[in-house]
Parts: structure tokens; sequence; C-alpha cells
């Protein structure tokens, strides 16, 4: 492996046993993360976005992906890879956009200098749920702020009453053109005056100072399954931004936050409790309650059970996404020593200690006398020795 790349599977944050459509999720949601709109002039989020671009294109090529996985980044050479630090942005954009939809960044694609309708942003919120919503599956209602049309002038950026009108540079096509190379050829560049739109706003909206959008503030109700996990995500089409010059919206991407349990952990599909038990519980058995998601239940703890047994309560945990099937609740055993004994209780398990054949600590010797003791014997030895 090359010293100065990092490991592609580490760049996109998945398993060297990450399927298709895994790479696929992370590298989009990379994408957005750090693409240059977002992150204007930081050049940290740039290399970012190009190191997950390169990472992509190996690890969604079932060939490069063998290649690279036996033999690391040395195994890449020759097979006609991307160099993906010399490419713009919007080749990028370009070599991908089955994953991104043709303009999932927002902003007018061009073709020969001409703007395009182009898919607007997605978006991203978040949502807390319990343990007991994880179980049940739940529909709640989430409130996201997104950039919307302005409503003064229906997003078209124009004050009302007023139109746009055709650009005075391009005439309306969006693209200039200019000799070059001593009048040996004409290169076609996007007009710099409209930006490739073919119109101009004259009298910019007030509300929205020309923009055609507004920040709104929207609730929509989500279903989430029974079984999701922390960090996922429950995507809602169409919920994101607008696209521009009537490209479709961009999607809503809701990410699932778990809050904790006071006395349940999740560990993949199971939940694991950890119970104290007395001495006497673990010696010779009990019958007590643990804690689970449908209430108390009843568990049988045998004779003779050791601190830290677990011991399962099957169909207990929670639900497969996928299949339904439920996991177990794991429940870790603790056995407590008392810390306070009655004189009754002191008594017996002296006797018991007797039955045991094990030597304990004298009733009446307290810690400094046995340390003085310690010590004495310690001199004695010495002297012995001399």
């Amino acid at each position: 492996m090359s010293a100065t790349k990092r490991d592609y599977y580490e760049v996109l944050g998945v398993s060297r046993d990450a399927g298709v459509d895994d790479i696929k999720r992370a590298y989009r949601r990379l994408a957005l993360k750090y693409h240059p709109d977002k992150n204007s002039g930081d050049k940290e989020a740039e290399q970012k976005f190009k190191a997950c671009a390169e990472a992509y294109e190996v690890l969604s090529d079932p060939e490069k992906r063998q290649r690279y996985n036996q033999f690391g980044h040395d195994g890449l050479r020759g097979m006609g890879g991307h160099d993906f630090s010399r490419m713009g942005f919007d080749d990028i954009f370009s070599m991908f956009d089955d994953i991104f939809g043709g303009g999932i960044f927002g902003g007018s694609r061009r073709r020969g200098g001409r703007a395009r309708a182009a898919r607007g942003y997605d978006i991203e919120t978040q949502i807390e749920l319990t343990l007991q919503e994880v179980l049940t599956g739940v529909e709640k209602g989430v409130k996201f702020k997104r950039r919307d049309h302005c409503e003064a002038c229906s997003g078209r950026g124009s004050e009302p009453g007023h139109e746009e009108q055709t650009c005075g540079q391009c005439g309306g096509q969006g693209q200039v053109s200019q000799a070059g190379m001593g009048g040996l050829f004409r290169m076609v560049t996007t007009c710099p005056q409209c930006q490739g739109r073919g119109k101009q706003i004259t009298h910019p909206c007030k509300k929205c100072k020309g923009s055609g959008r507004m920040v709104k503030t929207r609730t929509v109700s989500i279903k989430i399954p029974a079984g999701i996990r922390d960090g996922q995500a429950v995507r809602l089409t169409a919920e994101g931004e607008p696209g521009e010059l009537g490209g479709p919206r961009g999607d809503l991407y809701c990410y699932v936050k778990v809050k904790s349990h006071p006395f349940l952990l999740r560990n993949d599909d199971d939940l694991v409790v950890r119970v104290p038990i007395s001495f006497s519980q673990a010696a010779l058995g009990a019958l007590i309650d643990v804690p689970t998601l449908s209430g108390k239940k009843e568990m049988d703890i045998p004779a003779g059970t050791q601190h830290g047994t677990v011991l399962q309560l099957k169909g207990q945990g929670l639900p497969d996404m996928r299949s339904g099937r439920r996991g177990a609740l794991l429940v870790q055993l603790l056995v407590e020593i008392p810390k306070k004994l009655s004189k009754k209780q002191e008594k017996l398990l002296r006797d018991f200690a007797e039955t045991e054949d094990k030597t304990v600590m004298p009733e009446s010797k307290g810690f400094f006398d046995r340390l003085k003791e310690h010590f004495a014997n310690d001199k004695e030895e010495v002297l012995k020795k001399e």
C-alpha cells in the first residue's frame, strides 16, 4: 500500500465486506458533506471530496476492487484510473451522475455553455427514537428547514409584475463565442452576464432579493421501520430543495439517533442488561425479575451461578429490519458481596466457612492489630537470619 494514500475502505468509512449499495450510499453522503458549494475556500474539504471520488471509482468496479483487495494501491497500476487530484468538480460530478441524479449538488449544469435544469440539493435532518420505538417502529412528525421557492415571486426572482429580460450580452443564447489563436478557431463559453440562463432579472424581488429562494420550516410525517439502528437514515423522496430552472427537488435524509435506555444496551439485534444478585441467590438459585422492553420478566437463576454468568431470554431483543425476527435479551449476573452484615448473618457465614475448611479473619482482629503482628513477624525472621 502506498505510504501517501489512505485505505479506500477507511476513506469511505465502510468495512471490507461492504456491499455495492453500502459503498454507493457512503460515497453519496460524503460527497454531499464535502461538496465545494458547502465548503467554499476549504482546501481540506476539497481534498477529501476528491479522495472520496477516487475511493468510490475503485471500490465500485469489481475488477479494480479485487486487485486492490489483493495487492493494495500498487495493484491498480496500469488499470486506467483517473487522476482526481487534477480533475475539476464538474468532471467528477458528470462521472457519477447515476448516483447523484444529474445535478444533485445544485446549481445550473451546462452543456455547451447553455444552462439546463438541475436537480436540487439533498438535505439532512435527525430524529430521536427510544428503544421501545425501535422495537415497534413508529410514525413521527419531523420539522426541518430548507431553502424553498419564494412565495412572493413564485421562485422566479423577479418582483411581481416584472418579467425577466433577454440577456443583452448573449441575446438569450446563454453562451458567447470569441476568437482564439489569431482567429484560427472560435471558443464558445458560458455567458458571464446571465450565467448561461439567457435571461436577466432587471427588478429583483424585494422579499428574496432576486434569489427566488427563502428559508422555510416544514413538517412532514415519516415512517421509521422497526429494528432501525443508530446512524441509519430514512429517505423521503422529493423533500429536499427545489432544482434550478425547473429541475426536480432533492431528497430528505432523516438520520436516526437512538436514546440511551436506563437499563438496556443494544448489541446488534440483542439487548444486554446487567442484573445484581446476592451471594445466597447465586449459591442456592432463585427466581428474579429482569427488565425488558415489554415489562418485567421472570428468570430462573440456577444454583451455583458464578459472577459474570450470561443467561438468555430468547425473543426479547430487537427485530431484524428484513426478517422481523427478534434477537435475545442477554442477562449478565453480577454477584454482590454485602458490605455490612448483621450479627446473625456473620455467625451463619462463619459457621459456613468452617464447613468449607477455609481460613477467615478472626472476628476480633482489627486491621492495625494484624499490621503490627505482620511487622513483628518480619523482625523475628531477620534476627534468625543474623
